[in-house]
């Protein structure tokens, strides 16, 4: 059974149809993305679905006893009138617990000060029992499992809630209702105001997650890790895909192509029917002519009402109930009429999206940058530094790395806006550089759409708006000023000033930022076929790992950032990543303990030369062993310290072994000198 189930629901206001004929169903444990492009309704269908909002059309049925959680993309008015820290309003989330925590506590003070009843004992045992079922003995460790894995550092922990920006009040929204654990998560937007690891923190814990979700996100990567049942929503209805977001793509080009070969297969009968009405509807056939010619007058009116889907529904339900679902306009009374209707007939159209061509107006020299010895930053305050790189003609390499870390700042060194801190970088030759700025700030606040082409461009105005039509900048959208365009339509436009410069060697500062779906793939399709090199920093793992060739990642995790580059795809670079973590993991075993010194001659024997020699040697050599044991057991020290105050468990568990070991090596070298020394 469902846990959640939605029958043709529709949404309008007024006059205007935001969406209609939408229908799907959840399963308990079902986890379904939601995608569509912007403004379809994503938002305004999850508000009905959670119960915060009632739709014009359909019914929704919630299995009894269902406990729903809702994520909005933004919460900054969450918590209000709360005076609690950011710790003690997570704790409430256990408040059954904790009252029966405390009554444990009150009950074994009873049994200490002799109270030792028959009734008190089963009470104790019974509650006991109950505690530690609900997790009692481990929530305050999830708790700040929690914290810790959306990016709240432990001085935030006791931040007042009135403090918190409006982002992290949405971080700590989805905490809370990780722990409540409700039966279905409705999440809109769950990554905006996350990093990369509070991201993939949030994959790991949703792939484990018990309950149902429904997930709206941009995030293409996200939806391949976490849901297995893709929702594609339009105004007039919802497609389901299985599987995850991959799939989805693969599945939904199938589906397009078979549609494309039922229109033809569609014209195809309607031009057979067709011809032997219009050869009999006159002669000693005509009653066989009329009966078809009205046959074919209904499909015809059913697909230009409803599609493809109404050809097939007209087949099973009948007319009479077709009349009653569709808005079926006039059904033709004459061959002629009937003709003409076919032939204003229109084959399927995929939903608008922006139609893109990134081509280099010339080709660049093989070597297209090159650096040595790089510093990146500003005076006084050095970012990074960098491994030796090398770029080559049609490479694409992705720059990674946590916010602030220095990323848009070396672009800026690249194009040569400032210059570096310490080191060289060369450009090769034949380069034409072409910048997408994260901000947008190339454009002008003041400008309209069509000024910023114009004023870049000397060309018509009607080969200017046809231009950016390619863009969904269409009708009075060209009038719009920048500075009221929304973060989706700004990205749109720089895409469209871009695809006009025809550089060779493209620096892109997240290029998906506020992008759709739809705008995305077009995007990495242009940037697939491009013949030039691309430089991009992208937060996007999905475009990362299907187009990068190297990897460059930025990593401050140690207070030194350091630039390192890694060849390959995501993938690669993950597996790379997981290496060197492994590799780590066996470094404090590197101090192995120290085969034991051959004994010394015993006391009262007197020593040669060659003996005495022989000593000094061991002593000295046992020495530099301790020395080396020390430092191992202080860098073991230093890294249980950082992890304890990052409250990372796994790497707790393995470095107090690993400091277990550091010092019995160390204990035994210390025995062995003072041996020696006897």
């Amino acid at each position: 059974m469902a846990i959640l189930s939605a029958n043709h629901i529709g949404q309008a206001f007024g006059d205007f149809d935001v969406f209609s004929g939408i229908s799907g169903s959840i399963p308990h444990g079902g986890k379904v993305g939601l995608v569509g492009p912007n403004g379809v309704g994503k938002t305004t269908l999850l508000l009905i679905l959670a119960g915060l909002s009632q739709p014009s059309a359909g019914a929704i049925h919630i299995a009894r006893g269902t406990q729903l959680g809702y994520l909005p993309q933004e919460a900054s008015q969450a918590f209000a009138g709360h005076d609690n820290t950011v710790y003690e309003e997570l704790l409430t989330v256990f408040a059954a617990l904790r009252a029966d925590e405390a009554r444990l506590r009150q009950m074994e003070q009873q049994m200490a000060d002799g109270d030792h009843s028959a009734e008190l004992l089963a009470e104790y045992s019974q509650l006991q029992v109950q505690f530690e079922t609900g997790g009692g003995y481990e929530y305050e460790l999830r708790l700040k499992q929690v914290l810790t894995g959306l990016g709240f550092e432990q001085a935030e922990w006791q931040m007042p809630l009135a403090h918190l920006s409006g982002g992290q009040k949405t971080r700590l929204l989805l905490g809370r209702l990780l722990l409540e654990q409700p039966d279905l998560l409705i999440m809109d937007e769950p990554t905006n105001h996350l990093d990369v690891q509070a991201v993939e923190w949030l994959e790991g814990t949703l792939k484990l997650w018990p309950g149902a979700l429904l997930i709206v996100s941009h995030d293409r990567y996200f939806l391949d890790n976490v849901v297995n049942t893709i929702w594609e929503m339009s105004r007039t209805g919802m497609q389901h895909y299985r599987g995850n977001y991959s799939a989805y793509v693969q599945q939904r080009q199938a589906r397009w192509e078979k549609q494309l070969q039922n229109y033809a297969d569609f014209r195809q009968h309607v031009e057979k029917e067709m011809d032997y009405i219009r050869r009999n509807i006159a002669g000693q056939r005509t009653q066989m002519a009329q009966g078809k010619l009205s046959r074919l007058a209904r499909e015809v009116a059913a697909y230009r009402a409803g599609g493809l889907a109404a050809i097939g529904a007209l087949q099973s339900k009948g007319w009479l109930q077709l009349t009653h679902e569709l808005d079926l306009s006039r059904v033709a009374m004459s061959v002629t009429e009937l003709q003409q209707q076919i032939g204003e007939l229109e084959a399927p159209q995929r939903p608008s999206h922006i139609h893109m061509r990134l081509k280099p107006s010339h080709r660049s020299g093989e070597l297209v940058l090159r650096t040595k010895g790089l510093v990146v930053g500003y005076p006084g305050n050095v970012l990074f530094e960098a491994e030796d790189i090398e770029l080559h003609r049609q490479e694409v390499a992705a720059l990674i790395g946590p916010n602030g870390s220095g990323k848009s700042t070396f672009l800026k060194t690249i194009l040569e806006q400032m210059p570096p801190l310490a080191g060289e970088i060369k450009l090769g030759a034949s380069l034409s550089l072409a910048y997408f700025a994260q901000a947008h700030e190339t454009l002008h606040p003041e400008n309209t759409v069509l000024d910023e082409l114009l004023n870049r461009e000397n060309i018509p105005i009607s080969e200017a708006r046809n231009y950016l039509a390619l863009f969904l900048f269409r009708g009075d959208d060209v009038y719009k000023r920048v500075s009221m365009l929304s973060g989706g339509e700004r990205g749109r436009l720089s895409l469209a000033l871009l695809a006009r410069e025809q550089a060779n060697f493209l620096l892109l500062d997240e290029p998906t930022n506020h992008l759709d779906i739809p705008a995305q793939e077009t995007l990495q399709e242009a940037m697939a076929q491009y013949g030039g090199t691309i430089l991009m920093v992208s937060h996007d793992r999905y475009l990362v790992d299907r187009l990068a060739t190297q990897v460059w990642e930025v990593d401050s995790a140690d207070g030194a950032g350091r630039l390192c580059v890694y060849p390959g795809n995501y993938q690669a670079y993950l597996a790379a990543r997981q290496q060197e973590k492994e590799a780590a993991k066996e470094a404090p075993q590197s101090a192995r303990p120290v085969q034991p010194i051959a004994e010394a001659p015993q006391n009262g024997t007197a020593l040669s030369k060659n003996e005495q020699r022989r000593l000094e040697e061991m002593v000295t050599m046992l020495e530099r062993h301790i020395e080396m044991a020390e430092q191992e057991l202080q860098r073991t020290v230093a890294a249980l310290q950082q992890a304890t105050e990052a409250q990372s468990f796994d790497k707790i568990q393995s470095l107090s072994a690993a400091y277990a070991e550091a010092e019995s090596n160390l204990n035994t070298l210390l025995a062995q000198w003072e041996k020696l020394h006897e």
